[in-house]
């Protein structure tokens, strides 16, 4: 898939005042600071449509960017919410909750996973939800360049033998890296086939 345009919509802050459900969406969320902005950037090749922030948790609201005038790209919030208000948790889950479980034109929601790490309670509790809520997902392993090929894929099956103890089917699986570009084809050409 090429990517011809990549323009910003609009920033809802509720459910209420999302743009029309007409477009294909493909939400983008992840754990704070797992590089969800720079992966956007690099995926519809403009370098500053998603801002990219020193500080975990910048995203605040649905931000959602229509891409060659057919389907979108929508940016959530940050799971986690590093150095933020137990209020503003609170309001962040709901968004994020009724936005997952309410939109008719989520075709598959992305969640990112950075690559480095071992596996985190906090994206299988995630994973976990979505799987209740029957909502369809793939995982993306972010930052591969700062870690050999053969460490990303020995961080990703240990990822996979814990997520399998949670359900029998294995999602769609993509690795990526914003500084190199690796993975961008692989990522399109999936979206390209769900639309």
């Amino acid at each position: 898939m090429i990517i011809r345009s990549a323009n910003f919509d609009t920033s809802a802050a509720s459910i209420s005042v999302c743009p029309p459900a007409g477009l294909p969406e493909f939400p983008f969320i992840g754990r704070s600071n797992v590089g969800k902005s720079s992966l956007l950037n690099m995926l519809t090749g403009r370098k500053a449509l998603a801002r990219v922030s020193s500080l975990p948790g910048h995203t605040q609201l649905i931000n959602f960017f229509t891409i060659n005038n057919e389907w979108r790209i929508v940016d959530l919030p940050g799971y986690g919410y590093v150095k933020l208000p137990d209020g503003t948790r609170e309001k962040f889950a709901n968004l994020i909750t009724g936005y997952l479980t309410e939109r008719p034109s989520i075709r598959r929601v992305f969640v990112l996973i950075d690559s480095r790490l071992e596996p985190q309670l906090i994206d299988l509790d995630f994973l976990g939800w979505l799987m209740e809520c029957r909502v369809p997902y793939a995982l993306v392993f972010t930052k591969t360049d700062k870690l050999k090929s053969a460490a990303v894929g020995r961080n990703v099956a240990t990822f996979e033998a814990a997520l399998g103890k949670l359900t029998n089917g294995k999602p769609p699986v993509f690795t990526c890296s914003a500084e190199n570009r690796a993975g961008r084809a692989e990522l399109l050409q999936y979206i390209g086939s769900l639309l």
